[in-house]
């Protein structure tokens, strides 16, 4: 059957070959650990229980999993095994199961999934550029979606990602999240449930697509929407020889894009520190809690 989960389409036999985000038509993993630098709400003090997926169908030049999305380095599991990885985290007392860049396993997750019946929230965590067909795969499974937009522009999205059509399939991707989950609602201990996280990474020089990009959600989306503005960018593979995402965000940019959101009224808003930009919080991808 020729590949067409994810906005590319491009029509690979992942019986035979592998597509353009670099899988085969097995699920593949890198790392499978709790993770304490997710947004508090999903952290908390456990961790959240983040499962990297290897591959990717976006692609960006500035990414830090490089080795994880661009080389897709990781292990082949099979269905059953990956619920023994779910354990695995769960009985380390995570909060959650968080899939990370999960997009290119949508079908075989699913099947996951309605087997599992997992005792602690799914979150679906990826780059945005989803078809809303293959999400609708998913309702009733994935408890809290937690997507990026990471541009409103083409020209951005075509120069870092390949993809001048990410917003078109991003924003009606987010809307469909939106409609599965609603907003978030925490429990008592202040960890989500359940809900939608929007996360945008503001890049160097390009300060105007976080505005755009959250004025386009307080437009179409409930003021209570939970965002979370990244400061976390760090220049990676390809982006160091990109000017202007070949340096970290300045202060001042950060400043600007914090003023404008709060100035439409979001009620939920995440910002980080500028310590957040820093190699140290990438995790080291050596299939921890993989080979079990």
């Amino acid at each position: 059957m020729k590949c067409c989960i994810c906005p590319r389409e491009c029509g690979a036999d992942r019986s035979s070959e592998a597509g353009v985000c670099g899988a085969g038509e097995k699920i593949k993993i890198a790392r499978a650990a709790p993770h304490y630098w997710e947004e508090p709400c999903l952290s908390g003090e456990n961790g959240s229980g983040t499962v990297f997926f290897s591959g990717c169908n976006l692609g960006c030049v500035f990414c830090q999993n490089y080795e994880v999305s661009h080389r897709a380095y990781g292990m082949e599991v099979s269905e059953p095994h990956l619920m023994r990885v779910f354990d695995a985290l769960i009985e380390k007392g995570v909060h959650n199961l968080n899939l990370v860049t999960p997009t290119h396993y949508v079908p075989m997750l699913a099947r996951v999934l309605k087997e599992y019946n997992s005792p602690v929230p799914v979150v679906y965590n990826s780059s945005g550029y989803e078809k809303a067909e293959t999400l609708k795969t998913l309702e009733g499974l994935v408890d809290i979606y937690l997507p990026d937009i990471k541009y409103f522009d083409s020209a951005p999205a075509l120069k870092y990602s390949g993809a001048a059509d990410y917003f078109e399939f991003a924003s009606s991707a987010v809307l469909e999240m939106h409609r599965q989950v609603g907003t978030v609602e925490l429990d008592e201990n202040g960890i989500a449930r359940c809900g939608l996280i929007i996360r945008h990474m503001v890049l160097p020089g390009n300060i105007s697509q976080a505005v755009k990009v959250f004025g386009w959600v307080r437009e179409n989306l409930p003021v209570e929407t939970h965002i979370s503005v990244m400061r976390q960018y760090t220049p990676f593979g390809k982006a160091k020889e990109m000017p202007p995402v070949n340096r970290r965000l300045s202060s001042k940019e950060y400043s600007i894009v914090k003023e404008k959101i709060l100035a439409m009224g979001f009620e939920n808003c995440y910002f980080q520190s500028g310590e957040s930009a820093k190699e140290s919080f990438i995790p080291d991808f050596d299939l921890e809690g993989v080979d079990l």
